[in-house]
């Protein structure tokens, strides 16, 4: 169903303003693993992009590249597993979101699932994870975390 009216098309959830792009990464990278993919296609973005080269250095996907040009720009990621079809994402939760921002400071930071995950974290330094932010004692928007 096409809608003609500025109105209608937000009423129908076609308003770009509402959507999330770090959720659209992390739910695209874990369903992609549950469904044994090789890799994945996803819009490319600067936030998102540094999101994926932090996961891929902390071993939580092989690898990730820029395809295509503007406008219709895409990034590809390629997929880590455990063995033939475990993928090692095993789960990835939201912690700021849209309508709730959650900030933490350094020292309240506390390990994701006994160290076996981690969180991932904007600061006036950059997107880090939460170990880098303890270590250079800096807080801010806790985005998500992963194990």
């Amino acid at each position: 169903m096409k809608a003609k009216s500025r109105g209608l098309k937000n009423l129908l959830g076609k308003n770009d303003m509402n959507r999330d792009p770090i959720s659209e990464l992390i739910i695209g990278i874990k369903n992609a693993g549950k469904a044994g993919r090789a890799s994945v296609k996803l819009t490319y973005s600067n936030l998102k992009m540094s999101i994926a080269e932090i996961l891929k250095r902390e071993g939580y996907i092989k690898d990730v590249s820029k395809i295509g040009k503007m406008p219709k720009r895409l990034m590809e990621i390629e997929l880590a597993y455990r063995g033939r079809n475990l993928p090692k994402i095993k789960g990835v939760a939201r912690v700021s979101k849209l309508s709730k921002r959650i900030y933490q400071r350094s020292k309240d930071l506390q390990p994701v699932k006994n160290g076996y995950g981690l969180y991932i974290i904007t600061t006036s330094k950059g997107i880090m994870t939460d170990k880098e932010a303890r270590k250079s004692k800096i807080g801010g928007e806790v985005l998500f975390k992963i194990w």
